[in-house]
């Protein structure tokens, strides 16, 4: 377990029915249309309760999985048992393992993680993640803006320091919009969306 994922241990059980009672479609619905539809390569960093990576593997995509958090990890494997689902324990900033598989994906997703790093941490990952995504390709990150949960490691991470460092790395902001949140009163969400050049 690393800094950045602190409580989640703990929630596992708890975090695990509360993730799953909204759909992907309207949690990713500022980004969803972005997904290709033709069955692609897709990097899931942060799977958490496995819900997203089991929706874009019935919808054909070969999906491999980040999740740092063991019981996370293993609360996932068992929710979505899938062919179509490659389970990998990594986690950000450096994603080690992932990099050092020499892969590529079409669609990188990081959905409520970016936050969880603090400043050092965004600037050393951001290249990294990007150095996974392939030319054409499409990323897109969700940040949270509101009270921090008790034994949570936050940050307020803006939508404009987000799109700088990325486009730093060759990507262009092409969704920029702001949610309320589903499940968390007094929670908004800035999604991102970025296209490689």
């Amino acid at each position: 377990m690393t800094a950045s994922t602190a409580g989640y241990a703990q929630e596992a059980p708890t975090l695990l029915n509360r993730y799953e009672s909204v759909t992907t479609a309207d949690v990713l619905q500022a980004v969803i249309h972005l997904i290709p539809a033709h069955p692609c390569d897709l990097l899931d960093v942060g799977a958490g309760t496995g819900r997203d990576a089991a929706t874009f593997a019935a919808q054909g995509h070969r999906v491999v999985a980040v999740e740092p958090t063991g019981e996370m990890h293993i609360g996932a494997q068992r929710l979505h048992p899938s062919p179509r689902i490659e389970w990998v324990s990594d986690s950000l900033p450096d994603l080690a393992v992932m990099r050092g598989n020499n892969r590529c994906f079409d669609v990188i997703t990081l959905t409520a993680v970016w936050m969880h790093l603090d400043e050092d941490q965004r600037v050393r990952a951001m290249p990294l993640v990007c150095s996974l995504l392939r030319p054409g390709g499409v990323m897109t990150l969700s940040l949270r803006h509101g009270p921090i949960p008790p034994g949570r490691r936050m940050f307020d991470v803006s939508g404009e320091e987000t799109i700088q460092l990325a486009a730093r790395e060759g990507l262009v902001c092409i969704v920029h919009a702001v949610r309320q949140a589903r499940i968390s009163a007094g929670v908004t969400w800035t999604w991102l969306g970025f296209r490689k050049a």
